[in-house]
């Protein structure tokens, strides 16, 4: 049974973070042959199942034939837990979206390297979730976690223990647990920048890398991120949680060690705040790189 947490209107519950959904089976559903099978939702840090769900929404109008596992990204959860936790708790992520099927085989089977799967992440905190999934995936199928696209939503910051990081990180946490504290958000954050510091301090102590460390070097890290996956990411410098220059420096990155990757740089918007604001350019620049992912447009 999955273990008590939020609800999410017209999703199965895998746990209290993983929540699926089947495609539409209406036959007024239009259904392309280059749509994706499955779409992957790593929600942001502390982001509430509704508002997650718009994402859902917006993906279910673009290919509502398409399953779709969401992610809810606690970010105590996230920050405060060793890569076996976080590999444990994605473990239902790879069971429902990579599930041998009819005429499949377990592991990295011919139909599993068929299926069409866009991967979209948010946030640091989502970032984190999905690394953790293709560890959970090379550890139960020895092989990359397949799929065509990689959207990373307003990320991956900075993860170095720096002043303007751990200011950054204590302002999201205290955003997302406002509604527990009676107290000013000053008081709040500054909870939380202590947390941090215990915490790195902890960690450095015991040799343990970072939630956050360890997810952004995954994403470049062939032997968990498969190369065959085009990136598409999603940023503005207006952003005031993960800063621009952190995520052009992945772009350069990923470029050098040979993953494709396009950008689309909002004018304006915070973070995650690019499809509130801006929705036909941020459903325009997704519809565009999956094109150019499965060959359908050129680059």
């Amino acid at each position: 049974m999955p273990e008590k947490g939020p609800a999410m209107a017209g999703f199965t519950a895998l746990s209290d973070q993983v929540f699926v959904r089947e495609g539409s089976l209406d036959d007024g559903a239009p259904a392309r042959a280059t749509d994706p099978d499955t779409v992957l939702i790593y929600g942001w840090g502390d982001g509430l199942p509704r508002h997650v769900a718009k994402y859902a929404d917006g993906y279910r109008a673009l290919y509502p034939r398409a399953k779709q596992v969401v992610v809810l990204s606690p970010i105590a959860k996230a920050m405060f837990s060793d890569l076996r936790q976080r590999t444990t708790q994605m473990a239902p992520v790879v069971g429902a979206a990579f599930a041998a099927g009819a005429g499949e085989g377990e592991g990295e089977g011919e139909g599993e390297a068929k299926r069409a799967v866009l991967v979209h992440t948010m946030s640091n905190t989502g970032a984190v979730n999905y690394a953790a999934t293709l560890n959970a995936y090379r550890e139960a199928r020895g092989a990359a976690l397949p799929h065509q696209l990689l959207v990373m939503d307003s990320t991956p910051g900075g993860t170095d223990m720096t002043a303007s990081n751990v200011a950054r990180w204590s302002r999201a946490m205290a955003m997302g647990t406002a509604g527990w504290f009676p107290w000013p958000a000053v008081v709040t954050q500054a909870i939380w920048s202590l947390a941090l510091l215990l915490n790195g301090v902890y960690a450095w102590s015991i040799g343990r890398e970072s939630a956050g460390a360890w997810s952004r070097r995954a994403a470049n890290d062939a032997a968990l991120e498969t190369r065959a996956a085009r990136r598409l990411y999603l940023y503005s410098q207006e952003d005031d949680l993960i800063a621009w220059q952190d995520v052009e420096l992945h772009v350069a990155e990923a470029r050098e060690r040979g993953w494709a990757a396009d950008t689309e740089v909002f004018r304006g918007s915070g973070h995650v705040g690019h499809m509130r604001r801006f929705p036909g350019q941020y459903w325009g620049a997704i519809g565009g790189a999956w094109r150019r992912a499965v060959g359908g447009e050129e680059s």
